[in-house]
Order: C-alpha cells, then structure tokens, then sequence
C-alpha cells in the first residue's frame, strides 16, 4: 500500500469507535447542528436592524427584537454546555475503551510478541498514541458538525438573499478543495515520521532509566546524550517539516477566504449604489463569506489533526490487530474457557506426568533450537537441566510452560496434549521462579498474594516460611506491610528471590519451574535457598535450570543439554561416576568457587 494513501483499514476501526459512542455521538450531533444553525442566523439579525431600525431612523418593534436575540444568545450558550461536556465524555470513554481493549491484547500475546517488541514502542501506543486518536474523534466531531452545519446553513442563507452573490462567494470552493487535495497527502506523510520517531524517543527513555545504574558504571552519560540528541533532532526536524506543512494549509485557506470576501465587497458594493440589494444585505453578505471560511478553517486544522491521528491510529490498531501465535481452538475454548472466562470445573486435575514426545521447535528467524527432542517425567520427580547458554534449557522449559509452541511432535500432560486444554490450565497450576525476580511497586504482602489474591494472612505466612523469608521479613519495622520500591529496589537480591519464592508457592502449583533461581545471589543466601527448594520441591514436578551445579545435587536425575539433545542422564552420583561433560563441568565450577572463597 502507497504510505501516502488514506488506511482504510484504520477508519473502519475508527467507525466501529465511534459506534461504540452511539448515543453521545447522536445528541452531539444534534446539538452541534443546532449551533452550527444558530451560528448562521446572526448576521439576519444585522441586516434587520439595519434594514428596519438604522435605515428607517426608528426603534419601533426593537424590545420585541431584543428578547428574540437574547433568547438566542440564551439557547446557543445552552447548547455550547452540552457539547462540551458531551465531547469530554466521548474523549473519556474512547480513552478507556482503546486503553482496555489495549491491556487486553496485552494479556493475551505470547512471550515471543514481546521479544521482538521494545517497551518504549508499547508505552507510545497505550499513551500519547491513544490520546491523540481520543481527541481527535471527540473534538474532531465538534467541528466537523458544526462546521457542515453551518456551511450548509450559510449557503442556504446566501442564496435565499442574493444567488448571484453566493454564487460569486462560492467561486473559491474548487481552488479550496484542489489544495486539500494536495496537502492532504504531504500532512499525513509528514506525521507518520513525527509517530515513527517519538516511539524511538519513548524507547530511549525507558532504556536509558531502567539501566541507568549500567550507564554508571559504564560512565556511558555522555554517548547516551549523544544517541538521544541524534534522535530528539530527528525529531525536531521532522516536527519543523509537519509544523510548516500545516502551516501553509491553513493559511492558504485564510487568503481563498478573503478572496472570496473581496469579491462579494466588489459585486455587492456596486448593487447597493445601483439600488437592486439593501444595505443590510451587503452587511449579511460580507459576514456570511466571513464566516463561511471559518468553519472551513476549522475543517482545515481538523483535517491536519486527522492526518496525524491516522499516523497514530496505525500504530495503536497494529497493535490491537496484531494476532497471537499461540491461541486455544474453538472447541476448547467452548468446553473448558479461556483466559478471562475460565471454565474451571471442566478442567481434569493435572497429577505432573509430563512428556515431550518428539518435539522440534524453531525461532521465527530459522534457527532450530530442538529436533525431535524426547522426554518422560513422572509426577513429582525433580528434573535438572544442565548445559551451555543457548543449548536449550530454556527453550524447554519455555515449551513446557506453553509460553511458545513446538513446531512439530507433541507435549502431554498426564497423557493429556495440552493443545487439547486451554493455555489457562498449564498458567493456573504453575509456579514459576525467575533468575531476576520482578516485584510490583507496593508492599511484601501485597507481592506474595499477587500469586494467589484469594489468599488469607495465614496462607501468605506459611508460603514464606516455606521459602524462608518469614524471618527477615518480621525484622523489617513495618513486617509484610513494608514497601519493597519500584521493581524490588527496597530490597537485597536474595530478598527478592526468597519472596518470588513464596508468591510461586502461594499458587499451590503442581509444576514448578526454577530457572537459574541461586545465580545471581550470596553462598550464605544460596543456603537458604537451597533448603527452601528442598521443602517446596515435595510432590511437586519440578524442572530446575541450574547455573550454581551444587544446587542440583538432590535432583531425581540431571539433563545434561547440548544443542538441544540430552548428551547425559543420570543423577549427581552416576554422572559424577561417569567422569564425562557434566563431571568436567561440576569440578570446574567447585574448584573456582573453592578458589573465590580462598580470595575472599
């Protein structure tokens, strides 16, 4: 599709929007059409006052006049009220209704969709992106309305005073509209690249404030301000180049305007010293071509404004568009729920037998991760993965968890193909621990319940004790009510790892998955850890990824991963025995932690 072209597509979501807002949208209407009339019907009141009252030298029949303009003066200020707050309640709900079914969409992508998606280009579109399209539709209605309203008002005006006036009046429409024409394209090209470019400025934020400790240590500030102020000039460049742009529309308008006004003045001055129109209606004429071009003017800027909301609207309805890789079938959806209508009493109890039954899987780039990869795991049994970075484990794990699909064979879940069961269901009965916890901005206990929000106080204690954090959370002065700071800032890393334990555990899950969870914390913590792994392990079926290979060592057997095949199985002990890859792997790593602690 041209890029300069008008996106169909884009409008006909912009319609159902403004479908949505039916009720609103009518009575707006109504009342901006009874402006737009009322607008026009000023410049009759001039041209009778001075027909009847000035020309005539008499004030007879003025108080008579006077209540029916106040009474218009009165009605129109009536209407002025009711549009305002008709227009702010559209804005609001189209707000709220895009931001929602946004969040949604959200929910609903895959772990992949945000692998190929920066943060800054999701924060543009849910923000600055929907407020444009919000008010643009909302105000945007305003003016149109009321601007063909009382277009149509004045011609019909103009034509019942004098037809060879409006037509002369009139003569300025086509230039008018070839000139729309042409920038029209120019204007949403323009705004396209000031979109583009403010996603990359809103990414630079983000980036550059969630690394910012990096950018310390790195002593990067002063490449960072450079890379920023290559793009904030792209952006002024960019915006100067719209700016002007619409700025030459506009006034391109003004001057047709008054064009048009002069010729009425010319024409209409001769008629009035011929005798053949009244003064008054010389008066009405030159307001009238006046006004004309106002709503013109108005339809100009609202023109400009769509262009750019266009540019906006492709961007936010890409995203509400965009289909999700992973989706549950009809029937499935229909027996046993989805994610927000969850149909729980359908769902079989999972036990934790799980196998990969000849599973391949590849990235959208190609590159095959698995092929033909097979696996059995009883109910309950602890299986690590050991191996390279980018041999697999993740990969995995990540399959197992349904957060990407195989692209051939099959994973069963206590014999069941959990393609034949809703994503939901593998997500309820989950607990999942990251190697960098996330923890939402509030209070400990707020964290831990974030797993399991039907949760009591004494479900919360008994999930944090299990993960042994119960202990340094009550020396805390405020306990579970103190705040952990935004992404867990209050708090140690392995305080932050000991609370994702309890929120994974406080779901009661029957798969659990740790994934690298003791890399990146203290030996002393790493204890702690350890013997939480070691209660909140029973009965559950539990995929580790190891890092720390001493953290492994009571796994009912140990994978040993290499370009996504099991090159060895075993238990610590048989693979200790064994002297191979993970036995070289294990002595390594015991001698360099020996080798630390000596330096310590």
């Amino acid at each position: 599709m041209d890029k300069e072209k008008i996106n169909i597509n884009v409008w006909r979501n912009f319609a159902q929007l403004i479908r949505s807002q039916g009720k609103n949208i009518v009575f707006l209407f109504i009342i901006m059409i009874g402006v737009g009339v009322l607008d026009s019907v000023f410049p009759l009141f001039s041209k009778y006052v001075i027909d009847n009252f000035i020309a005539k030298n008499t004030l007879h029949g003025l108080d008579k006049f006077i209540l029916i303009f106040l009474s218009i003066i009165l009605i129109q200020g009536i209407n002025v009220f009711l549009f305002l707050v008709l227009a702010g309640k559209i804005e609001t709900n189209i707000s709220y209704d895009i931001r929602k079914m946004g969040f949604e969409k959200l929910q609903l992508l895959p772990l992949s969709y945000y692998d190929k998606k920066a943060v800054g280009w999701l924060m543009a579109r849910m923000t600055s992106d929907i407020n444009r399209i919000s008010e643009t539709i909302s105000w945007g209605l305003v003016d149109f309305s009321w601007g063909i309203a009382m277009m149509l008002a004045i011609v019909i005006a103009m034509f019942n005073l004098n037809v060879k006036l409006a037509l002369i009046a009139l003569t300025v429409v086509p230039p008018l509209a070839i000139t729309s024409a042409y920038f029209q394209k120019k204007i949403l090209k323009a705004q396209r690249e000031v979109r583009k470019i403010n996603s990359k400025i809103t990414a630079a934020y983000n980036e550059d404030i969630s690394g910012a400790k990096t950018t310390k240590v790195l002593v990067r500030e002063d490449i960072n301000l450079e890379e920023f102020s290559l793009i904030t000039e792209d952006m002024l460049k960019a915006s100067i180049r719209a700016t002007i742009i619409s700025s030459l529309y506009i006034p391109i308008v003004l001057v047709l305007g008054s064009i048009g006004t002069a010729l009425v003045l010319n024409a209409g001055g001769k008629n009035v010293i011929m005798g053949s129109i009244s003064y008054g209606t010389l008066v009405a004429f030159i307001s009238y071509t006046m006004q004309f071009f106002e709503p013109i003017r108005q339809l100009a800027i609202i023109f400009a404004e769509v262009q750019s909301a266009q540019a906006s609207a492709e961007r936010v309805f890409s995203l509400l568009d965009e289909k999700p890789s992973i989706t549950d079938r009809r029937d499935v959806v229909v027996k046993y729920g989805d994610l927000f209508n969850p149909i729980k009493e359908n769902w079989p109890e999972i036990k934790g037998e799980i196998e990969f039954r000849n599973v391949s899987f590849a990235y959208e780039n190609g590159k095959e991760v698995l092929k033909d990869f097979n696996l059995k795991v009883k109910p309950g049994e602890t299986i690590a993965l050991v191996g390279e970075t980018g041999s697999g484990k993740s990969t995995i794990v990540n399959l197992l968890c349904r957060f990407y699909e195989s692209t051939s064979g099959k994973i069963l879940i206590d014999g069941i193909d959990y393609k034949d069961m809703p994503q939901v269901w593998i997500h309820e009965n989950l607990g999942y621990v990251l190697q960098t916890p996330h923890l939402f901005s509030g209070t400990i206990k707020e964290n831990i319940k974030y797993g399991n929000l039907n949760a009591t106080e004494e479900d919360i204690i008994r999930a944090s004790k299990l993960a042994n954090c119960h202990e340094f959370i009550m020396e805390m002065e405020k306990g579970y009510d103190s705040p952990v700071g935004e992404g867990g800032s209050l708090l140690s890393t392995g305080q932050k790892q000991l609370i994702s334990f309890a929120r994974a555990l406080i779901r009661q899950p029957k798969i659990l998955v740790l994934d690298e969870a003791t890399s990146s914390i203290d030996t002393e913590t790493e204890k702690m850890i350890q013997d939480a792994i070691e209660k909140i392990l029973e009965g559950k079926t539990s995929f580790i990824i190891a890092h720390r290979l001493s953290t492994i060592r009571n796994a009912n057997r140990i994978l040993v991963i290499k370009d996504g095949k099991i090159i060895e199985e075993g238990d610590h002990e048989t693979l200790i025995d064994r002297k191979g890859y993970y036995y070289n792997l294990y002595v390594n790593q015991f001698i360099k932690e020996k080798s630390m602690e000596m330096l310590g």
